[in-house]
């Protein structure tokens, strides 16, 4: 596994997470952005090709079987889109993971957890600190039974903006925990 980040139990925890405590317990991403992973995402994502996001699940799975960010989980969450976006995909490729990963690890999926109530502007050109601005308040959590254990979904965790206002929003609505794993995670 290239990369696992926010591990306080075993000391493995990076240098922004030292600086800035996320409000995630644990993170993990199998793969580096690079390479053939970049064309499986790019295809599931952006040109409807579900096989591949149910492939990339597959090999998720594999790649972290001994991860211990699944024990202790109550909910399987993944990252919301708008309805806007979600109207103009058709699906939410957060959604497609985290259904294949909670049913492989008999986990319960929880689809309404976390609501995107902003319509923000795509991510991908902006700078960590745009990208920070651009998502603060941009979710509300429902339905979250007291002190559960969260783990959220999402493809890419690019500066891990998105997964840390998640993951806020899902603390302050009273998780006890929130684990975050992304497919894969941009140098």
């Amino acid at each position: 596994m290239p990369l696992q980040t926010g591990n306080a139990e075993t000391g493995d925890i990076c240098g922004e997470c030292l600086q800035h405590p996320p409000p995630f317990a644990l993170a993990a991403a199998p793969w580096i952005y690079s390479g053939a992973i970049v064309s499986l995402l790019t295809r599931f994502k952006f040109h409807s090709e579900l096989a591949c996001g149910r492939l990339l699940a597959a090999l998720a799975d594999e790649a972290l079987a001994q991860w211990h960010g699944w024990h202790d989980v109550d909910l399987v969450a993944p990252v919301p889109l708008h309805e806007k976006r979600l109207a103009q995909r058709g699906y939410n490729q957060a959604l497609e993971l985290a259904r294949a990963l909670a049913r492989s690890h008999g986990l319960k999926l929880a689809p309404e957890l976390l609501r995107r109530i902003r319509d923000t502007p795509p991510q991908t050109d902006l700078s960590a600190e745009q990208r920070r601005k651009n998502l603060r308040g941009a979710f509300e959590a429902h339905m979250l039974p007291e002190n559960a254990r969260v783990l959220l979904i999402d493809d890419v965790f690019t500066t891990g903006a998105t997964l840390r206002e998640a993951a806020r929003t899902l603390r302050k609505a009273g998780a006890s925990s929130v684990h975050v794993l992304a497919m894969a995670r941009v140098p």
